[in-house]
């Protein structure tokens, strides 16, 4: 036989114990099963960096726990480098394998996952390196200014195989093992909640400890899926790792092109999130700064709901499009729109009703901070309303293989309006404004992305 090999379509069946299949018609059923193990890997990481946070407030206290949340949005910088080449060679694998090539995709697959390791450890090198600079340049100094450093330089150790767990969240997806996915995200979780408790708490290592229980969960999500992808014992499915590909920087030019929009979209955040702290310092001082991180905790594990169903739905809509299914792309768009409204209704209800107990978790201990975090997240988390469809819709682009529009939708709501507003709306209606800002950055996004839905993909918004 060629390269070109068909996979099999059950619509109720698995083949060859596949977890999922990405072709076939998707109900309302079907799109649940398949989108919530990705949106319970999402969830679970945030749900323990969430710990991590708790333990540095308790036991380092609100200096520590400012310094980690100040640093944090340029390790994730670092890390979405490993988000951008997983999700748009998640995308592109998808679509090969949609067109039949299935040898062609495990290539394309191997040097992508190379590549991310390459890119990791420079990346990590050169911020361990020039960590103070770093630092100094987000407005750190004095105590906060050395938990920053020691923070940072420890993260860095572990940032090939940071970069490896942000890649393979969306390649479990492509590989039709989403359960996997949530199964390590479970593991590293629980891993990191168990050494922060040695380290911070117990050995009381301070920040460094909580970098270390860090470091420690990343080398175990991003080593794992290289050893069970690598292996014909233990992987069975549809892809896998192979030895001795050479690079085809072609392939790997169009997968960063087309993962351009995720990457765009999470250091547009870290962007942003810095920008938030330097003007909260501004405004409240290490308080706002504080209050900004728990808000950040809380927001980042509603949006693992989206971040989770986007990158089970992008391979999905990448399949659909390599195999020229326009009537399953149109349901699946439909479908969707329906779910994430649903979904974003609830998340604001309880996130009003939950505003004070939350705040009082993290920083029970000072009653002023406490009352600033509630009124914050009664304000901020109004764009839950409506932030999922403009979200959905940079991912739907990224299925659809065009990166340059889902990277024009996701910079425009980060870099445009939501930073934007952040400088502006203080300025007009106070320091309340600062919270109001991505409220209507959201509201604008979503004006934008419905135009570009109407321009770019016409096709999908119509009946038949």
């Amino acid at each position: 036989m060629g390269e070109k090999s068909y996979l099999c379509i059950p619509e109720t069946h698995s083949c060859a114990g596949m977890d999922i299949s990405l072709s076939g018609h998707y109900g309302y059923r079907r799109l649940a099963k398949s989108a919530l193990p990705s949106i319970g890997m999402v969830l679970i990481t945030s749900v323990y960096s969430m710990v991590d946070g708790f333990f540095v407030s308790r036991f380092v206290g609100k200096t520590g726990f400012a310094a980690i949340n100040l640093v944090w949005p340029a390790i994730m910088m670092l890390a979405a480098l490993g988000q951008m080449v997983g999700s748009g060679g998640a995308a592109l694998v998808a679509k090969v394998k949609g067109e039949g090539y299935a040898g062609k995709a495990n290539r394309i697959f191997t040097m992508l996952v190379r590549f991310s390791v390459v890119v990791g450890t420079l990346s990590g090198l050169l911020f361990g390196i020039f960590a103070p600079a770093i630092a100094r340049w987000l407005g750190a100094d004095g105590p906060m200014m050395h938990d920053c450093v020691v923070y940072s330089r420890v993260c860095m150790v572990g940032m090939p195989f940071f970069a490896l767990q942000m890649a393979f969240q969306s390649y479990y997806m492509a590989a039709e093992r989403p359960q996997l996915g949530t199964v390590m995200s479970l593991v590293c979780g629980v891993t990191n909640i168990l050494l922060d408790a040695l380290f911070v708490w117990l050995l009381q290592w301070g920040v460094a400890g909580a970098a270390w229980s860090t470091v420690v969960s990343q080398v175990v999500g991003g080593a794992f899926p290289l050893v069970y992808f690598s292996s014909r014992r233990l992987n069975r499915g549809s892809l896998r790792l192979l030895r001795g590909t050479r690079t085809l920087w072609p392939y790997v030019g169009k997968a960063c092109s087309n993962g351009l929009s995720e990457y765009v979209s999470s250091i547009s955040m870290s962007i942003v999130s810095i920008c938030y702290n330097l003007q909260l310092m501004r405004l409240y001082g290490e308080d706002g700064v504080a209050a900004y991180g728990i808000l950040m905790y809380i927001s980042f594990a509603y949006a693992a709901v989206f971040i989770g169903y986007n990158l089970a739905l992008t391979p999905i809509i990448g399949y659909h499009y390599g195999a020229g299914d326009v009537g399953e792309q149109r349901s699946l768009l439909r479908k969707s729109l329906v779910v994430i409204g649903a979904v974003g209704l609830v998340m604001t209800l309880t996130s009003e009703l939950l505003s004070a107990p939350l705040a009082r978790l993290f920083i029970g201990y000072d009653a002023a901070l406490a009352a600033l975090t509630t009124r914050a997240i009664r304000i901020y988390m109004l764009c839950f309303l409506i932030c999922g469809w403009s979200m959905f819709a940079s991912a739907l682009f990224t299925g659809l293989q065009n990166g340059l529009v889902s990277a024009v939708a996701a910079f425009a709501r980060s870099m445009v309006f939501e930073l934007g507003c952040v400088w502006l709306l203080p300025a007009l209606a106070g320091p309340d404004g600062i919270w109001w800002a991505v409220d209507v950055a959201e509201l604008l996004t979503l004006l934008l992305c419905a135009a570009l839905l109407l321009r770019f993909a016409p096709h999908l918004l119509r009946r038949k």
